[in-house]
């Protein structure tokens, strides 16, 4: 019987060039891969094609993407094997609406994203076949258009496939990933691992994009940080209350976790600063959704979603 050929992509399209994307994309093209990088502003993706995208920080290099455009649509006259999909999960419904003309067998997409199921979002109109699921372990700020400063790399990330079918598929993107240079494991666990991951940025980012504090002034506040304890405990029995695999530690570990953080301004911060739209519906949200269902009151994410949708308008 002749053995099955492994899946190996060799084009890449990431959509989205702010920090996360560029990253990623950085990443990909000095690993000699063809990379497209899809973004609507025009002024992040001309340095990204000369003199190329920079990094600085806990990782620095420079790498140049093979191509840019400001349109999804366009990624459909050379398809790339795999698109990383690494924008605000608030602009899902509109990409995915694209995505749907040129993915099919062989093709697949990455929520490389924050957030409690942004794939699910996906996979509605692309099929759970062709989306897989990540979660990045990087922490990064957009010093200028494709400059990014790594505050943080704390490797592996993890991937898995939402179709057992898919899974030689994510275990080559692993493999890509990993040769160069983002380490990435493939995993059973994604959705316990995305709790644990949303968990942990629902008691800071909120508290953070509504006082204005970086993390290390809202961990030294005792009053602020009171708030930060009780969102993380109230998300904590509303992910055992679904069945959510946490570890029996994590309540300490997260505490230990955030006590860590540094002056670091976390994404929700940037975005209400930014006067973007930020992904509280995603996070805070979907834990109030999700306790819903279990039955379990969520008053303080209830109260940290109101505040910053104000802070949204």
């Amino acid at each position: 019987m002749q053995e099955k050929t492994p899946y190996r992509p060799k084009k890449f399209a990431v959509i989205g060039a702010g920090p996360v994307g560029c990253i990623v994309a950085a990443f990909l093209a000095r690993g000699g891969y063809e990379v497209t990088l899809c973004d609507v502003q025009t002024s992040l993706l001309e340095p990204a094609l000369d003199p190329g995208i920079r990094l600085s920080g806990t990782d620095a290099f420079q790498a140049r993407v093979s191509r840019t455009t400001t349109l999804v649509d366009e990624l459909a006259n050379d398809p790339p094997d795999v698109v990383i999909v690494t924008v605000k999960a608030t602009a899902l419904p509109i990409i995915t609406s694209a995505l749907e003309g040129f993915i099919g067998e062989g093709r697949y997409v990455v929520s490389w994203q924050n957030g409690i199921d942004t794939e699910l979002v996906m996979a509605e109109r692309l099929g759970k076949k062709q989306v897989l699921r990540a979660v990045v372990n990087y922490g990064c700020i957009l010093e200028g258009p494709a400059a990014v400063k790594l505050v943080f790399h704390h490797r592996p990330h993890y991937l898995q496939e939402l179709d057992p079918a898919s899974r030689e598929a994510a275990l080559g993107i692993c493999q890509v990933l990993t040769e160069c240079g983002l380490d990435t494991h493939h995993t059973s666990q994604i959705r316990n691992m995305v709790w644990t991951k949303t968990v942990n940025n629902s008691c800071m980012n909120p508290v953070c994009a509504v006082t204005g504090k970086t993390m290390f002034e809202v961990i030294n506040d005792p009053i602020v940080f009171g708030l930060v304890n009780s969102l993380l405990k109230e998300g904590v029995k509303v992910a055992r209350a679904n069945e959510l695999m946490l570890g029996p530690d994590y309540y300490l570990d997260c505490l230990d976790y955030i006590k860590n953080a540094g002056h670091h301004k976390p994404s929700m911060l940037q975005d209400i600063e930014a006067r973007r739209r930020t992904e509280i519906d995603y996070i805070n949200g979907k834990i109030i959704e999700y306790g819903e269902r279990a039955g379990v009151p969520t008053p303080f994410n209830t109260t940290l979603r109101t505040l910053v949708k104000a802070l949204e308008t």
